[in-house]
């Protein structure tokens, strides 16, 4: 039996998180987090497609994809988060779960973070853990499919 396909998403400047502040993104650079999320997703017996663009429109593209396909997704919005009402649109047509994730607590920083447009359509948010917020949402993932 093949392994349950989950579509990892992230958004912008995740691809440069070896350039920002250590201190909030971790020390992982975007290779580095994609491998760590594979291993864990393989270890719970799900084969992660780990994908990152700047692009709304292709964040955009890739949810109508996953919403024809039935396909879980873990969704890292980044700063589109707080305002792409274009992006939470495409994500409330999924039919399969959706867990948003984020590195860092948005909530315990700066105020315009503490508003999220993607939980709303979501199962669930986790964030704060580091790379292990992408960890504990293929768990709760398990547990939704």
């Amino acid at each position: 039996m093949s392994a349950a396909k989950v579509l990892v998403l992230n958004g912008a400047n995740l691809d440069r998180l070896d350039l920002r502040d250590s201190t909030i993104y971790g020390t992982m650079n975007f290779q580095q987090l994609s491998d760590f999320i594979a291993i864990s997703a393989s270890a719970l017996g799900f084969e992660a497609e780990v994908r990152q663009s700047n692009s709304e429109s292709e964040i955009i593209t890739w949810l109508h994809e996953a919403a024809d396909n039935r396909n879980p997704v873990i969704f890292n919005p980044a700063a589109f988060t707080h305002y792409s009402y274009a992006i939470r649109d495409a994500a409330a047509m999924l039919t399969a779960p959706l867990i948003e994730v984020h590195l860092s607590n948005p909530l315990a920083r700066e105020e315009f973070r503490h508003t999220s447009v993607i939980s709303g359509v979501s199962h669930g948010t986790i964030g704060g853990f580091g790379p292990d917020s992408y960890r504990l949402a293929l768990i709760a993932m398990k547990e939704l499919i």
